[in-house]
């Protein structure tokens, strides 16, 4: 029984660190800003 509950505490920490890993392995000045991409003119392609 033990054997059972360690192995499923090591999975929880398997699956916590994944999430943190993928949460915060991102850029170091965090996702670029909207102004780096403007966005297209849409009435400027109806005209």
């Amino acid at each position: 029984m033990a054997l059972l509950l360690l192995e499923a505490l090591g999975a929880l920490l398997l699956l916590v660190f994944i999430v943190w890993w993928t949460m915060f392995s991102g850029r170091k000045n965090g996702e670029l800003k909207d102004s780096a991409h403007p966005a297209p003119d849409t009435e400027s392609d109806r005209k």
